[in-house]
């Protein structure tokens, strides 16, 4: 699969940024906002913003059951900041009766860092990349726990958050806290788009 399709769930959030990144990266990106985009996709970036809108709008839209069937099916599925909740099976300090879409078998805290006026900027390992990648947070979550099968791949390396799970993958599925739009690398969007390229 050489120019894999390559959705961003466009109901909210930072989308732009996600189809700019994943098309210098050779992939064919396409926006989503219908279950017929969403089958045209390989893989699938549920971006930043915030978590509560966009599962108010999936449902509104009809999305909210075929993005479960699909990442229950194996569609890799990469989430950033909100989309890492979206992602989680079990979400703590989540608003009354939040849900998700699911599949990802970790616990994510909402908002753990803090409001908007802590986010804050990183350089990170990450598994997988030689170089650290300078990591983004805003108003992010962090996995509070994590499942067996789940791999992790960076951790918040300084201050009072040291250790803190930031980034993780299982199987198709891969997830950061950060923001990896933001910026010029992008290499973390280049491991999914390997995921994806490799499903």
């Amino acid at each position: 699969m050489v120019n894999p399709t390559i959705g961003v769930l466009a109901l909210q959030g930072d989308v732009r940024e996600h189809l700019a990144v994943l098309r210098s990266l050779g992939a064919d990106p396409i926006s989503v906002r219908r279950p017929a985009e969403l089958a045209a996709c390989d893989g699938l970036v549920l971006p930043g913003g915030e978590s509560t809108t966009m599962i108010k709008l999936a449902r509104i839209f009809d999305l909210l059951e075929p993005l479960r069937d699909a990442v229950r099916g194996g569609l890799p599925a990469f989430g950033t900041c909100a989309g890492m909740i979206l992602l989680a099976d079990r979400i703590e300090d989540g608003a009354a009766g939040q849900e998700t879409v699911g599949g990802l078998h970790i616990t994510v805290r909402r908002n753990a860092f803090g409001r908007q006026v802590d986010s804050f900027e990183e350089d990170l390992h990450v598994d997988g990349l030689a170089d650290p990648v300078r990591a983004v947070f805003i108003r992010a979550p962090w996995v509070e726990a994590i499942d067996d099968d789940v791999e992790v791949l960076a951790r918040v390396e300084d201050g009072p958050a040291a250790g803190r799970i930031v980034a993780v993958r299982q199987g198709p599925l891969m997830a950061t806290s950060f923001h990896p739009e933001v910026g010029s690398d992008g290499r973390v969007h280049g491991m999914f788009v390997d995921l994806v390229r490799s499903a």
